[in-house]
C-alpha cells in the first residue's frame, strides 16, 4: 500500500559542505497497525517524517502509494496527497485559538473540498463529546491533542502522521494519546515519530530505529 524505495535527502547550505540526512531508506507498510519511527536529535527522523507526508521534496528516491509513485506527482498531485490520502498530529496541536472545535475540525475537512459530517460521532470517536462549541483555550493539553486527532480523522485519512505526540503532554494523558491512537491503527496505518522508546515498547506494532540517516533496526512486535 505505501512503499518508500530509496529515499535520500540531502540538504545544500550556502556556505559550507552539503548534509546528508537521509542515506537510502527502504520500507514497505501495511494498511494498518501503529508504527513507531524512532532515533534520537540529527538521525534524520523528522526529515523522514516530511518527506512522507509531502512537506518536502525527496533528493533521490520513491514513494508509492496505491502502486502510484511520486516521481509522476505533479504540483496538483502533492496537494491532493497531502489533504486527501493524509492526516496530521502535531505536537503543539496547531489549532486555531479564536475558532470552536467544530470549526478548527471543519478547516481540516474543507481543504479537501468536502463539508464535515458527523461531527458528534468523530467527537465522541475520541472521547470530547458535546465539546463541539468550546474553543482550545477551554480545553486541557490532552483534550486539545484529540481535537487534533478528531480533526485528522474527520477527513477519513489512509495514513496518520504524528510528530511527538505526547511531547507536550504529561505521562497519564500521553498514555490516553498512545491508546487512541492505538484504537485508530486497527483501522488506518498510524507513523508516529517520537523520542519515547517506552511507549513505542508498550504500544507500537512494529519500531523502526534511525541512526544518521540510516535505519538500524526495524522489529515488528506482539502487544
Amino acid at each position: 500500500m505505501f512503499e518508500l524505495c530509496h529515499l535520500k535527502k540531502t540538504y545544500y547550505p550556502k556556505k559550507g559542505v552539503p548534509v546528508e540526512a537521509l542515506k537510502g531508506i527502504d520500507l514497505k507498510f501495511g494498511e494498518n497497525g501503529l508504527v513507531f519511527i524512532l532515533g534520537r536529535s540529527g538521525s534524520g527522523k523528522s526529515t523522514l517524517l516530511n518527506l512522507m507526508g509531502g512537506l518536502d521534496n525527496v533528493t533521490e528516491g520513491e514513494i508509492i502509494l496505491d502502486g502510484v509513485s511520486s516521481e509522476t506527482f505533479t504540483a496538483r498531485d502533492y496537494d491532493n496527497y497531502r489533504s486527501s490520502y493524509l492526516g496530521f498530529i502535531f505536537q503543539d496541536y496547531n489549532l486555531l485559538p479564536e475558532l470552536s472545535i467544530e470549526d478548527n475540525i471543519s478547516l481540516g475537512v474543507e481543504v479537501t473540498g468536502k463539508k464535515l459530517k458527523n461531527i458528534e460521532e468523530i467527537l465522541k470517536q475520541v472521547g470530547l463529546e458535546g465539546m463541539e462549541k468550546r474553543k482550545p483555550r477551554e480545553l486541557s493539553g490532552g483534550q486539545c491533542q484529540r481535537v487534533a486527532i478528531a480533526r485528522a480523522i474527520a477527513k477519513d485519512p489512509k495514513i496518520i502522521f504524528a510528530d511527538e505526540p505526547t511531547g507536550a503532554l504529561d505521562e497519564e494523558t500521553g498514555e490516553k494519546i498512545l491508546h487512541l491512537l492505538k484504537e485508530l491503527s486497527k483501522e488506518k496505518l498510524v507513523i508516529v515519530v517520537t523520542h519515547d522508546r517506552e511507549f513505542a515498547k508498550e504500544y507500537g506494532d512494529r519500531i523502526i530505529e534511525l541512526s544518521d540517516g540510516k535505519i538500524i533496526s526495524d522489529t515488528e512486535q506482539t502487544v
